[in-house]
């Protein structure tokens, strides 16, 4: 009998070993591949981690950043992102059901524009924001209760699902939790996209160094992060932390002084 119960508690340990090790080699292979992740708090108030492919947080900082310039507050940023996850899995898709298309899924015919507007990232993030808050009563509402006011969706508590996520992503995004949001792995090398011109058509301003209050100064250090290989941002440091894609995280370097630089691989047009 004690044969037999040391067999089950070996094979047991057996067990937790294995599973043990398979999840570190998921976790090192997930680190070796380019990626970011957001860590935010869910309902229960515990962290959680949040995992986003490069092109889902460029384009989710997209979704942020024009909210941000349209002086939206965080709920709507959550609304946003909640709808661009379901409709779309945060990628910016050239077709879909019928004529929809884009982060969001708009259809041309139903009055969000062209097709070329609908999946131009800004103008489709612009014109969400726009039509949402002309819904009355839509800040009280939940996040899936406010994004079925603008979509319409025939599935109208799918967005619910997203709910946690698209709440930790926008408190990163929106300066909300310090050090929220980091980029791993990243290859930067010429920027695909000119930073002046993207900050200014997202963010409205192109003044991203120098002092910052803290929400804003986070804000536009996470938006940074997550476009840093379209504007090749090979360093961002705020507040005395340091992120750079060879470390993929945030470091204690400097001085506590709420002031925001950033540096740009070589040749790269530059902020002011």
């Amino acid at each position: 009998m004690w044969a037999v119960r040391r067999g089950v508690v070996i094979g047991v340990v057996v067990v937790l070993i294995g599973a043990a090790a398979a999840w570190y080699i998921a976790r090192t292979l997930g680190r070796q591949t380019p990626g970011c992740v957001v860590t935010g708090v869910t309902g229960s108030g515990s962290s959680a981690d949040f995992t986003l492919t490069t092109e889902q947080a460029d384009n989710a900082a997209t979704i942020a950043g024009v909210g941000m310039r349209l002086s939206m507050p965080d709920h709507a940023v959550s609304v946003a992102l909640a709808t661009a996850m379901q409709e779309s899995g945060l990628k910016n898709l050239p077709g879909g059901d019928r004529d929809s298309a884009g982060l969001f899924q708009q259809r041309p015919s139903q009055g969000w524009g062209t097709h070329a507007q609908v999946v131009d990232p800004v103008n489709a993030s612009t014109a969400f924001y726009e039509r949402l808050r002309t819904e009355p009563n839509w800040r009280q509402l939940s996040v899936t209760e406010a994004a079925q006011l603008v979509q319409h969706s025939a599935k109208p508590d799918a967005y619910a699902q997203w709910e946690p996520e698209a709440r930790g992503v926008a408190s990163a995004l929106t300066g909300e939790r310090a050090r929220a949001l980091s980029c791993h792995n990243l290859t930067i090398a010429a920027p695909s996209a000119a930073l002046v011109s993207t900050a200014l058509a997202e963010l409205g301003t192109a003044k991203l160094s120098g002092a910052h209050d803290q929400a804003r100064g986070w804000a536009i250090s996470s938006w940074l992060v997550a476009h840093a290989s379209r504007l090749g941002v090979d360093r961002v440091t705020f507040d005395g932390s340091t992120w750079t894609p060879s470390s993929g995280t945030w470091s204690h370097t400097g001085s506590v002084d709420g002031t925001l630089t950033l540096h740009q691989v070589s040749g790269a047009a530059r902020s002011g």
